[in-house]
């Protein structure tokens, strides 16, 4: 069996974490992780990250129930950023797009609107 990885959680104790459909592979979404996060990502198999705006622990779809199921964690060369596989429901991102990336530099809208955020976040 091999041995865990040790992942690096620098002097902040966060590492950025990028949630990709385990389908489709569209980038979902970036966001913090710190330890609790983690490890509360892997002994429930949804999707936790820390907020540095509330500075708290949350689950994704918490509060919108469009909840990331994690398939798998994957940590990448230097052991300083986590990729989340996950099974999206509904969208991933606060302002009813399915991934937080629907927008290019020039403020074209390319991305998928899922749900009407005013509805689920009243």
């Amino acid at each position: 069996m091999p041995n865990q990885i040790d992942v690096d959680f620098g002097e902040n104790g966060l590492v950025p974490a990028v949630a990709q459909d385990a389908d489709s592979k569209d980038v979902l979404m970036l966001a913090y992780v710190s330890p609790e996060a983690l490890e509360a990502t892997l002994e429930t198999g949804y999707a936790h990250y820390y907020s540095r705006s509330r500075e708290e622990l949350w689950k994704k779809g918490g509060s919108s129930g469009h909840l990331q199921e994690v398939q798998e964690v994957r940590v990448d060369c230097d052991a300083d950023t986590l990729l989340y596989l996950v099974d999206q429901e509904g969208g991933a991102c606060h302002t009813g797009h399915r991934s937080c990336f629907y927008r290019t530099v020039d403020g074209e809208n390319v991305g998928e609107t899922v749900f009407d955020p005013d509805d689920v976040y009243e």
